[in-house]
């Protein structure tokens, strides 16, 4: 009994000093954007805490960072957002407000789903990532050569897609599968390159949503759907897609045919 009572004591101790190091990076890289308004230091400091992927021998290297790519591209777009929160020309008060909110945001991805191990839990890491990466590189992109914007897609795609199968047994297409994916995400990022529309949030008028990260979120959930179906029954059933994809179509619709004019052209 004493044995188990001292097991319990390490497991809330190791579960305390968990929560406490990723919320209080998440703190130190909003600090660090508020401050020294550098998405370098912040993002040096992201990566300086994902040390534990290299903490191996060099030969798991690679399979390390592909299992924490998800990761670092919603780590790394937290800090885009937090960039373009700070450079808003809004009040102070306001600017620390929205820092708050997307701070607590990323603090919930550290603590609540990116640990989690289900297939649901992966599957919504994924669309995460999907959203969260498309969101920042269509932020920033129009500064960027558009080869830089059709490759970031590409690793959006290869990544998301990599991560979501890989929850899947005996999966032997994955690579494949994956690299077909990231070359559809490259077509639309290139055409998105050269015509974004992006929409501003009620609340957050700051912060900017590019049509391009809702089109691709639907699109990957239906595919998901699609080969989730297949991988069960051998086959696509159209029970098991048709209301995703009416949900995706409908809304991609509304977008594209009514809200164009309310969006921003960056």
């Amino acid at each position: 009994m004493e044995f188990l009572k001292l097991v319990r004591r390490r497991s809330f101790a190791s579960e305390l000093v968990y929560m406490s190091l990723n919320v209080g990076l998440a703190v130190a890289v909003t600090l660090i954007v508020f401050f020294t308004e550098s998405a370098i230091l912040a993002i040096g400091l992201v990566m300086l805490s994902k040390w534990r992927v290299l903490a191996v021998r060099p030969r798991y290297w690679w399979v390390n960072v592909q299992s924490n790519m998800v990761d670092f591209i919603v780590s790394i777009s937290f800090v885009a957002h937090l960039m373009a929160v700070n450079a808003a020309p809004i009040a102070e008060p306001y600017t620390l407000m929205l820092l708050g909110i997307v701070t607590l945001i990323y603090i919930a991805w550290l603590l609540y789903l990116k640990p989690r191990g289900s297939r649901a839990m992966i599957v919504t890491q994924g669309l995460v990532a999907v959203f969260m990466g498309t969101a920042a590189l269509f932020s920033i992109a129009y500064a960027w050569p558009s080869l830089t914007t059709v490759i970031a897609m590409w690793v959006i795609g290869f990544t998301a897609t990599r991560h979501i199968l890989a929850s899947y047994d005996n999966e032997t297409h994955n690579t494949l599968l994956s690299l077909a994916t990231a070359l559809v995400y490259a077509e639309i990022g290139w055409i998105a390159y050269h015509w974004t529309v992006a929409y501003e949030l009620p609340i957050f008028p700051s912060l900017q949503i590019p049509q391009v990260s809702i089109t691709m979120t639907l699109l990957a959930f239906v595919a998901y759907k699609t080969y989730d179906s297949f991988y069960h029954h051998a086959r696509v059933r159209s029970t098991d897609i048709v209301l995703p994809a009416l949900l995706a179509v409908s809304i991609i619709a509304v977008l594209v045919l009514l809200f164009n004019r309310a969006g921003t052209a960056i």
